[in-house]
């Protein structure tokens, strides 16, 4: 394509982007009446990010609170300031975002980055950076962890992520590309997303109901690769997926697009060792062809062919940061999986593989958990960490299986796949 058939193919997309908008504040965040949304989008997406400004205040918004974020600053603040300076959140922005999460506001986050846009910083710098927001600005994360405010991650394209995506394309033509599989994976692509998301949330409950219904002690994952994990579950787990709540009631969806049931593992119960089936992009750097080792629940070994130092900053982020926080079941046949893409984005990637995660686990995947304090939590065995960092681990020969209390296993994936598929 020339840059100018790009250009008009782009600006073709114009009513479709608009139902987009609609789609992340209606559902994405469920945005209600007098509410105050805050918006986090990359600057050079400023064109979007109207749109869905545009979008809330026709929702009804009371305000609109817009954060900027913009790869070319974020790398000269990391180039030019000392690591302590990472070590403390200004005290501004802890205000901003614990006010705004205390006065009930929604968080709509549009994710598209450079995935090499921190490559050749030094990664205790970001690694710094992410501690300190998340153990100062309690009240924005707690608010999100427990269920008190709604919040949404979606995606938007950028040119140096797109051309990631599409190397070899011209840089119109790798937008254009990127913008139209985004809208494709994200169910946005046809005449009501809306409808089309009631649907897919829909698609959740069956699994869901098999895997709470048979309450499995643990989980036992092998592939090919090496990979040779038991992840043992805690009592009263609960299975979750599609659409969260709040703790008053309002359905919302935290990723567009998800296609994961998830559940936290107990922490003290992970053993063997896990190999990564794609990339891990982190802060901007990227680890490769990684493992990790675990005994008694937390990593006792990991190697990478790239990244390891960025991989040993995850894991020695906190106490809580080398054990595992979340499992995430996701079958390959997916819209993500089955585009044959490689995004280079964890919102996109997670989303075609069977994922983990390191770090913080999740209070409603047990029982009454959203109303237990975190030593509670902890006792039940859900992580507790300043850090969540989902890594791919779903080959297209992953099997896993479920294991009853009694020692009884039964096929919960094969080949990658859901063993019923």
């Amino acid at each position: 394509m020339t840059d100018a058939e790009c250009l008009c193919a782009t600006d073709a997309l114009s009513d479709q982007l608009d139902l987009y908008a609609n789609l992340l504040v209606r559902k994405g965040v469920a945005l209600r009446e007098g509410q105050e949304l805050v918006l986090q989008a990359p600057i050079e997406r400023a064109d979007f990010a109207r749109r869905v400004v545009a979008a809330a205040y026709r929702a009804g918004a009371g305000h609109v609170t817009v954060i900027w974020a913009d790869d070319a600053v974020t790398r000269l603040t990391y180039e030019n300031c000392p690591l302590e300076h990472f070590e403390h959140t200004p005290s501004w922005q802890v205000e901003q975002l614990n006010s705004l999460a205390e006065e009930g506001a929604a968080f709509l986050f549009l994710e598209g980055q450079d995935p090499g846009a921190l490559r050749g910083i030094d990664p205790a710098k970001p690694a710094a950076a992410a501690r300190a927001r998340n153990t100062e600005c309690r009240s924005f994360r707690d608010g999100m962890d427990f269920g008190r405010n709604a919040w949404c991650i979606a995606g938007v394209p950028v040119v140096a992520w797109a051309r990631e995506v599409f190397p070899g394309l011209s840089d119109a033509e790798a937008l254009y590309r990127l913008w139209a599989l985004i809208l494709q994976v994200s169910r946005a692509d046809g005449e009501d997303p809306e409808s089309a998301w009631e649907t897919h949330n829909a698609s959740f409950e069956k699994t869901k109901r098999f895997l709470n219904q048979h309450r499995f002690d643990a989980l036992r994952y092998e592939a090919s690769n090496g990979t040779d994990l038991t992840i043992g579950l805690p009592e009263g787990h609960v299975w979750d997926g599609g659409a969260g709540r709040t703790q008053d009631g309002v359905t919302f969806f935290p990723n567009i697009p998800t296609e994961e049931v998830f559940t936290s593992p107990d922490r003290l119960r992970a053993d063997g060792i896990v190999h990564a089936a794609l990339p891990l992009v982190h802060a901007g750097q990227t680890v490769r062809d990684f493992w990790l080792r675990f005994e008694g629940g937390q990593v006792v070994d990991y190697g990478a062919a790239q990244g390891k130092e960025v991989l040993r900053h995850i894991i020695e982020t906190d106490e809580g940061s080398r054990r595992l926080g979340e499992c995430a079941l996701v079958s390959k046949n997916t819209p993500i999986r089955q585009s044959e893409t490689l995004f280079y984005d964890t919102l996109y990637d997670e989303n075609a593989s069977c994922h983990l995660a390191l770090g913080m686990g999740f209070p409603e995947c047990v029982a009454d958990g959203t109303s237990l304090s975190k030593d509670e939590l902890l006792a039940r065995g859900v992580n507790q960490s300043s850090a969540h960092v989902d890594f791919m681990i779903g080959t297209d020969d992953l099997n896993v299986y479920g294991i009853a209390a009694d020692g009884t296993e039964t096929p919960v994936f094969a080949d990658g796949q859901w063993a019923w598929e």
